[in-house]
């Protein structure tokens, strides 16, 4: 087994004992589940947000980005996870996040942090059902900075609802570390 994929391994058990709720639950999506996956409990945990930034910051290697970001609240500990992580292997990048709709007052921005108009980015997300977040991230990248590429879309968890088709469309590659059925069955 290697490095990689004990500390899959190791993530999996720490999604699935803080992360994985039964129950009934309605969605961001509007949709109705009979489970729930709140990462914020995974990513805001010491180790989740060890093991979260070494295996993402993996994966966007192979992008080369700038800079990494996604939509508050669900990217906010992920992009720091990955941050950090950049800085430990010596190649440090930056990180933006970006917010629901601009702020009313301030500079009144929506995306915030190191974003520059010359840049490819990687959108983080913790769980992708049908993309609508992320979706709404490229939308205001796209609208405030038209000449950024996004490279890249990587989640913690595909929740096979129709995000990757949805980010296939806009030519955006996709990647998640689980599939959801993983949870179901395990």
């Amino acid at each position: 087994m290697t490095y990689t994929q004990t500390m899959q391994d190791e993530l999996f058990q720490i999604i699935k004992h803080l992360s994985f709720k039964r129950g009934d639950f309605i969605l961001a999506s509007g949709q109705r589940s009979s489970y729930y996956v709140d990462c914020r409990l995974s990513t805001l945990d010491g180790r989740g947000a060890y093991l979260i930034g070494h295996l993402l910051y993996d994966r966007l290697v192979s992008l080369h980005p700038d800079a990494v970001g996604g939509m508050t609240l669900g990217a906010d500990p992920i992009v720091s996870s990955i941050l950090y992580r950049s800085a430990e292997v010596g190649k440090p990048m930056a990180g933006f996040i970006v917010r629901k709709e601009a702020k009313g007052h301030g500079a009144g921005n929506q995306i915030e942090g190191n974003i520059a108009p010359w840049m490819r980015v990687v959108l983080v997300e913790d769980v992708v059902t049908t993309g609508g977040s992320t979706l709404k991230a490229i939308e205001a990248i796209r609208k405030t900075h038209p000449s950024i590429e996004i490279a890249g879309v990587l989640a913690i968890i595909d929740r096979n609802a129709g995000g990757a088709e949805a980010f296939s469309r806009l030519g955006i590659p996709f990647q998640a570390l689980y599939n959801v059925q993983a949870f179901l069955e395990g």
